[in-house]
């Protein structure tokens, strides 16, 4: 097996890695070498599909606080916000804007040049920033991608995935092993410091807003690997995503539509949010998805539908361009015909946890992105607060790594050269059929690890999960991609199943209709690769 060098590497290339490789290389001295991993190309990810914007307290948005945003924050958090993080984000919100915007990142901005805040669910005061209108995603994405090609000093492994990290006998992480989808072929790299940002886990579910590559790749590397992760049970389900063609991979309807003014309506069109919350369409995620899931239910519908129409088609297909041509190729006009919109799941609240440096429980290895849980978003993220959390963590981590020693030092002890050796020999190819399973595990988890959940579809989803992979044999080397993804996505079902049914209430994002209340104590659920396999016994 080939074997490499490097002091950094960065595992996904989503925003929080693009900027991180960006933010190191311009920081750290030019012998510092690093890696940037891609399990797909550098341009796609999950981030590339963030319609809304960025959360950014500026001191020229007036009525903005950083006080106000951190209250908002933690309303929507249901109780399990970390205050300090929360500070510590808003607080370095105009840092990181500025840097983003020198990296090539432009927001939009008014007539007189100057940037334009607007409104989104549970946010008090407007201020989001948006790009391209409603490719926020997108566009810094594609600036960031245009930036890190210009940069010197840092490799790029496209359609490559890390199947492991090289842990030693103390548990610290000295590097990784990769696999080249194209090429098959492994690679064992050294490093003094590995980071993981791989985004969500939002492909576990039958419906989901994220593209094909979310499969919970990094939280199933950091838990084989023995760090803690945290609150995974908080699953965000977005409440308007396109239920009009294809189902499975949806199309996100932003939560900005709401924040202009379009209402919700049943089949009837008669709106019907003022039944579950005074904030109606603005109400925070998890209250907007259970109304609509208890609408859908009640009277028997695939659907209901976002109407726009008081919104001009001028308006709107000025501040939704890629809405406003998707809801086209379909033979909808939002100006004067509804929207279908049902609940998708969006984002992972839980996730490795990670101190304000993105260090995990592990030393030498960290987390930033959707992968992490920082304690930010507690039980249900505030609307466009995870752009934020991506460059601030991103940003301080490579102040807090600048700090260190990066000199990679050859430290491969009998734990290390033994995973080396089980990923250099041949392996036979089973018949497991994985794309069956992969579809199996997402109807399992749609239907008793969704919207709404209770102990007796927790416990069958525990056993069906068990008996859906009973035949899968790979524990560590895999064939192919695919029995990776069987590998990841049925650990990380595991992991959220078992937080569900430890947590007996209803809290954000999680809802259980045999606990329908919130308890006092309640505090974030932490597990490692110890605590659950005692458990599953």
């Amino acid at each position: 097996m080939k074997q490499s060098k490097y002091s950094f590497v960065i595992v996904g290339s989503g925003i929080a890695g693009l900027y991180a490789a960006i933010k190191l290389s311009k920081e750290v001295k030019p012998e510092n070498k690093i890696l940037l991993i891609t399990k797909s190309t550098l341009t796609e990810s999950n981030s590339r599909y963030a319609q809304g914007g960025m959360v950014c307290v500026l001191p020229e948005n007036k009525l903005d606080s950083t006080s106000m945003h951190i209250e908002d924050t933690i309303k929507a958090g249901a109780g399990l916000t970390n205050y300090d993080v929360a500070k510590f984000i808003s607080q370095n919100s105009a840092k990181v804007l500025e840097q983003l915007l020198s990296y090539g990142v432009n927001f939009d901005r008014d007539e007189n040049n100057k940037l334009i805040f607007t409104k989104e669910a549970a946010h008090s005061v407007n201020r989001i920033l948006h790009a391209g209108g409603d490719a926020t995603g997108f566009c810094i994405e594609n600036a960031l991608s245009k930036t890190i090609r210009e940069q010197n000093g840092i490799d790029i492994y496209e359609k490559a995935i890390a199947v492991d990290l090289l842990t030693n006998e103390k548990g610290e992480c000295k590097g990784l092993i990769s696999f080249n989808t194209e090429t098959k072929e492994y690679e064992a790299i050294n490093s003094s410091a590995v980071i993981l940002a791989t985004g969500g886990s939002g492909q576990l579910y039958k419906f989901t807003t994220n593209p094909d590559i979310t499969t919970g790749d990094g939280v199933a590397l950091a838990f084989r690997a023995g760090a803690k992760i945290q609150d995974m049970e908080f699953i965000q389900f977005h409440p308007t995503a396109f239920s009009i063609g294809e189902k499975g991979t949806m199309f996100l309807i932003s939560e900005a539509v709401r924040g202009e003014g379009a209402i919700l309506v049943d089949n009837n069109g008669n709106r019907f949010m003022g039944k579950y919350d005074e904030r109606m369409e603005l109400a925070p995620r998890d209250i907007v998805t259970r109304a609509i899931y208890s609408e859908m239910k009640e009277k028997n519908l695939n659907n209901v539908s976002l109407d726009a129409t008081h919104i001009s088609e001028e308006k709107f297909s000025k501040r939704f361009p890629t809405i406003y041509q998707t809801c086209k190729e379909y033979g909808i006009n939002p100006s004067k015909d509804f929207i279908p919109v049902s609940p998708a799941a969006h984002y992972t609240m839980g996730g490795i946890k990670t101190d304000i440096q993105a260090r995990t429980s592990v030393k030498g290895l960290y987390a930033i992105g959707e992968v992490a849980c920082t304690g930010l978003h507690g039980a249900n993220r505030l609307a466009s607060n995870s752009i934020l959390e991506c460059v601030v963590m991103a940003y301080e981590l490579v102040n807090y790594l600048k700090t260190l020693p990066n000199e990679v030092k050859e430290e491969q002890d009998e734990r290390i050269n033994s995973l080396i050796k089980e990923y250099d020999k041949e392996i036979e190819n089973s018949d497991f059929d994985c794309e069956s399973a992969i579809d199996n595990l997402k109807e399992i988890m749609w239907k008793n690890v969704g919207i709404v959940r209770n102990e007796e579809g927790l416990t069958r989803a525990e056993k069906e999960i068990e008996k859906l992979t009973e035949n899968f044999n790979y524990t560590s080397k895999c064939p192919d991609l695919m029995n990776y993804t069987v590998r990841n996505l049925s650990t990380v079902a595991n992991i959220i199943v078992y937080m569900a049914k430890e947590r007996k209430e209803s809290r954000g994002a999680h809802y259980r209709d045999d606990y329908p209340e919130k308890c006092e104590d309640a505090h974030s659920n932490v597990v490692d690769i110890n605590t659950l396999r005692k458990a599953l016994r």
